[in-house]
């Protein structure tokens, strides 16, 4: 019940992030190249399901933004994954504006829902897919399930540091990301159509 009990796992090189960034801000140049190399690859993951082909173009944007503010930057490995999501995300946004496509955020009125088994299940389907197909899929899903499952399964975050990259409660996030990787794993397992299942999601 609540924020702390789901049941999210850390990412496995936070410890080595936190301490390459911590490095980093004291100018070791090749510590910056360390975080960068564990950082990019979900950052770039989390964009290509926001701006699709565009996503490279807007990962440098913000990784200029990222080296000119790094010295204000407060926090462990986790920090930064969320930080540079957000300051990510914030780009992406500035692009489909510039492009005149508003996104549409859907707000979810439930509050608590803790993520069961079937989200490590669909997580691990997911996980067995090559990265264009699974980003091809979770580009399907509603924006608000998207940008959830991207942050949480790509980028690597918990609920909370999720729920700040989108400025959201983090029950509202959980929600989404539930509701996201039950839809996934309907697809994945060729049960699309679930019975009441959009209404629910609703």
């Amino acid at each position: 019940m609540g924020q702390g009990a789901e049941p999210r796992r850390p990412h496995a090189r936070d410890d080595e992030l936190g301490a390459a960034v911590a490095r980093a801000q004291e100018g070791d140049e090749a510590a910056f190249a360390v975080a960068y190399r564990l950082v990019q690859p979900g950052l770039l993951g989390y964009l290509r399901g926001l701006v699709g082909h565009e996503a490279e173009d807007v990962a440098a944007d913000a990784w200029l933004e990222i080296a000119r503010d790094l010295g204000r930057f407060r926090g462990d490995g986790a920090g930064f994954r969320g930080w540079t999501a957000t300051i990510a995300r914030h780009r992406a946004l500035d692009l489909l504006r510039r492009q005149k496509v508003r996104p549409r955020t859907t707000a979810l009125e439930q509050d608590v829902l803790d993520l069961p088994a079937a989200h490590n299940t669909a997580e691990q389907a997911l996980e067995t897919l090559s990265t264009e197909r699974a980003l091809a899929l979770i580009g399907e899903l509603p924006r608000d399930q998207r940008e959830a499952v991207l942050l949480r399964v790509v980028v690597g975050l918990d609920g909370p540091a999720a729920a700040r990259v989108l400025s959201k409660r983090p029950g509202t996030v959980r929600t989404a990301a539930y509701r996201g990787l039950k839809r996934l794993a309907r697809r994945l397992g060729g049960t699309d159509d679930e019975p009441g299942a959009e209404g629910a999601a609703r």
